[in-house]
Order: C-alpha cells, then structure tokens, then sequence
C-alpha cells in the first residue's frame, strides 16, 4: 500500500430525504478514480463526520471498500472525540478492509500531549490498521506537536499525518527529525490544505487529501504529479490555475462551498446537514465565476 499523491477528502451527498445518496456516492467514486486520483477517503471533516451517524459511518466505509475494488487506496475517516468511539470506528474500518484510518485529534476537550499519546496508543494496540494522525487546530483547537509526533511515528501501524496547520516551519522541523531517526520513509507527512500543498511538498511531503480534487480531480492531481517529479515549473502553472478554486471552496465553511460546486456540475451532492447552511447567494455566484473560468461548467 502506498499512501501518497492526491486523495480525495470526500463529501457525503445526501438524497432530499436526508438519507446518504449511496447510489451518488459510488458514481462519485468512480468519476474521480477515473479522473485519475489515488486514493479515496470517506467520513472526514468534508464528508461531515460531525453529523454523520455511526451507523451511516460504517455503511460508507463498508461502500468504499467494496465500490472501490482495490483500484485506488482507501482510507476510513475514524476519529472522535472519545477514545472508546473511536476505537470502534478503527476496529470496523479494520474488519472492513480498508487501506487505512484517518484518526483526528480529539476535538474541543483539548487533550495534553500525553493524553494524545495515550489516545493514539491505544487505537494502535488494539487494532492492526494502518492509521494516519489528522492535526487541524482550527477544527478541534489541539495542535499536536512534533515532539507528540515522532513519539507515534515509532508505533508500528501509525504511518503518516495529515498536516493542517498553516505552518511551514512545523513541517520542516518534523522532517528534520524524521530523517535523523531515519523515520522518513516509513512515516508520510501529507498536506491537509489544498493551497498550502505545492510548497508542502519539497519539504518533504508526499501528497494531500484534498477537498478541491472533490470538484477538479484531474487538475489537482496533476498538479500532485508534477510537483512530487520534480517539476516545479509546471506544478506552479497548475497551483495558479487551481488558485481562485482553491481559495472559492472556503468562501465560507467547507464542505458548503464543495457540495454546492458539486451541484452546480450535476455530481451527487445535495444539501449539507443543520446546523451548516446553503451557500449565500452572493457567494454562490463567485463561485461559479470559478467554475466557468476553469470550463468545469
């Protein structure tokens, strides 16, 4: 299994009855392995973990498993902000067969660094699934810190982070520690936002999990390609281009601005669950300025 390249932080579209599309959930599946991405991953922040169920949480990654087939790499979105909950969700995203787990950070009961330890460890002990440590402060007001870091890096089946903290310099610092404990090739740092994953990469990242690639697969992966072969003059051709989309899909709170352009190219989408609202209508039509220049319209 290889965790790098573009994969996608995909939304949850919902019928009008409020029930998770699952029909619309494997044609987006397939229109985005098709449009060349490498990996797919369902119930996290973009797919609204926040107001899924846990039930509907196992349909889906029991779905992507199976729509999937092996063909791109699949990663469960398993966090909570209990650690029993959690495990729960690890343990089934392990029996389902999927590639990995995306574990958040547990979010606002705001845990010391050993208490983000003690959470990851025992997520990791029980389980054999590979799993990815999710840092976004803004989202769950913990950063985890490097030191916290390269403590799980030294677990066997913790294999990567998914970095969405603004700063640089904490990547440059976790790679600098990572390859003096000869760590890097076994622990993947992945970019966690879209705009931020071009300069994230000759630090030493190897990818993103992307919201954008939801609306331009084919773009943003290409934009993944070049960047990780080296060829940075094209990669910052594309990251310009994708620039205007980049910033547009969080105009206002992700994943509304994502689930609207959805709608506006005819993908399954829907509405987004209470308590996020519709895009404003002001917004909406920057928005589809976006897509038009980008001719995803």
């Amino acid at each position: 299994m290889k965790i790098e390249g573009t994969i996608v932080a995909m939304i949850t579209p919902f019928t009008p009855d409020d029930e998770v599309d699952e029909d619309g959930l494997r044609e987006n599946i397939n229109y985005l392995i098709e449009n060349g991405v490498d990996g797919l991953l369902i119930a996290g922040t973009t797919g609204e973990s926040a107001t899924i169920t846990h039930e509907e949480q196992r349909r889906m990654i029991d779905l992507l498993v199976e729509e999937v087939d092996g063909r791109v790499t699949t990663i469960a979105g398993a966090g909570s902000n209990s650690t029993k909950e959690a495990l729960g969700l690890v343990k089934h995203a392990d029996a389902a067969g999927a590639d990995a787990a995306l574990v958040i950070t547990p979010y606002y009961n705001r845990p010391q660094p050993h208490g983000l330890l003690e959470h990851y460890k025992i997520l990791s002990d029980a389980a054999e699934i590979p799993m990815i440590i999710y840092n976004v402060p803004s989202r769950t007001g913990t950063d985890i810190d490097v030191d916290t870091v390269l403590k799980l890096a030294e677990e066997d089946n913790i294999i990567g982070l998914k970095e969405a903290s603004p700063d640089l310099d904490k990547v440059s610092q976790l790679m600098k520690k990572l390859i003096e404990r000869g760590l890097d090739k076994e622990f993947v740092i992945l970019s966690g936002n879209d705009n931020l994953t071009l300069p994230m990469i000759p630090l030493g990242a190897r990818g993103v999990i992307s919201v954008v690639a939801n609306v331009d697969p084919a773009r943003m992966s290409r934009m993944v390609n070049e960047a990780l072969s080296g060829d940075f003059e094209s990669a910052m051709k594309t990251h310009y281009e994708l620039y205007d989309l980049m910033k547009g899909l969080f105009i206002e709170t992700n994943p509304v601005p994502a689930k609207e352009a959805l709608n506006m190219m005819g993908k399954p989408a829907g509405h987004v669950r209470p308590p996020l609202g519709q895009l404003k209508e002001e917004n909406r039509a920057k928005l589809r300025r976006i897509l038009e220049d980008l001719s995803l319209l």
